[in-house]
């Protein structure tokens, strides 16, 4: 890895997840014992770069005796973390597998509500924390309090250090990243359904999808552009062409880490110099592999090496 990642977490989770016989509303659900994991965007990403052998400094907001939790189960995986002190307790999510439909049912809950006084506090630790050449990554949901201009914000001062921006949202921050666009953002990704909200219109092609991210490019939204498809992989535009990648069809188990792995493994991909055509393989491979894992487990390396081999990249 020739370039330092750091990935950005403000609003993080320790994930519970468990099964039941069925789920139905009245009696007791009688759970199997929880799967506890660190969660929250930026959190997940660096143990995706972790589990595919690179490394990646976690910058989190903690707050009372779960934000404790949390760094102790971050230690335990051996992910370097820079914490600074965020408002109220750290949230906690549970994501439950009814064993008779298979269904998977996930409880999010919001997180503490951040003040005007809390964003500085957490803009000066990524300060701290950034050096030239830096990716720097934020991925996940805003805590309720933050504006929805805090990317454009936090690219201002990733660019002024030398570093490059990876942005993985959606709701009004994704919506105003396109309605103002930066010139210091690097990389844009989301989903395909925040794509077709973005767009406002359906985008159920390939080449629809491509066409969607290139004129975001145009439009000076970011530098590259990656709209994932769900089950037919992600597209990616930058200025010299547009790929599309999709591993082999397998088995769908948990969704929980999906997204992240791609970003993980893609940012992972880049801090290697690979083109960005093979990055854009690496992130399929490892979305691919974390949705055949169970509860909120992410990207399993050797699956993600034999779905990389795998993995069939078309230029558009």
């Amino acid at each position: 890895m020739k370039s330092h990642i750091l990935t950005i977490t403000l609003n993080p989770t320790v994930d519970f997840s468990t099964t039941a016989p069925e789920i139905v509303a009245g009696p007791k659900l009688r759970c199997s014992e929880p799967q506890i994991d660190p969660g929250g965007g930026g959190i997940n990403v660096a143990r995706a770069v972790k589990l595919l052998g690179g490394q990646a400094t976690a910058l989190v907001a903690i707050g009372g005796a779960t934000g404790a939790h949390l760094l102790q189960l971050l230690a335990l995986e051996g992910v370097p973390t820079v914490a600074f002190q965020g408002p109220g307790e750290t949230r906690q999510s549970v994501s439950v597998i009814d064993q008779t439909s298979g269904e998977q049912f996930r409880f999010v809950m919001p997180g503490p509500v951040w003040q005007d006084h809390d964003v500085p506090r957490a803009l000066a630790s990524v300060d701290q924390a950034t050096g030239e050449d830096t990716l720097v990554v934020l991925s996940g949901s805003q805590p309720p309090g933050v504006a929805k201009d805090f990317p454009s914000i936090l690219a201002d001062h990733v660019a002024g250090r030398g570093a490059r921006l990876i942005v993985d949202t959606s709701g009004p921050a994704l919506f105003h990243l396109a309605e103002k666009p930066h010139d210091a953002l690097y990389v844009l990704r989301m989903d395909g359904e925040e794509g077709e909200e973005l767009a406002g219109r359906p985008l159920p092609t390939r080449e629809d999808t491509a066409g969607f991210a290139r004129d975001l490019v145009r439009q000076g939204v970011a530098r590259i552009v990656i709209v994932a498809r769900g089950a037919d992989g992600s597209v990616l535009v930058d200025k010299d062409g547009a790929w599309h990648a999709v591993s082999p069809p397998g088995p769908v188990i948990s969704k929980v880490g999906a997204g992240d792995s791609f970003v993980g493994a893609f940012t992972f991909a880049l801090a290697g110099d690979e083109p960005v055509d093979e990055c854009l393989r690496w992130g399929v491979a490892a979305a691919s592999a974390a949705v055949s894992t169970e509860a909120t487990r992410l990207c399993d390396p050797d699956t993600t090496a034999r779905n990389r081999d795998e993995c069939l990249v078309t230029r558009l």
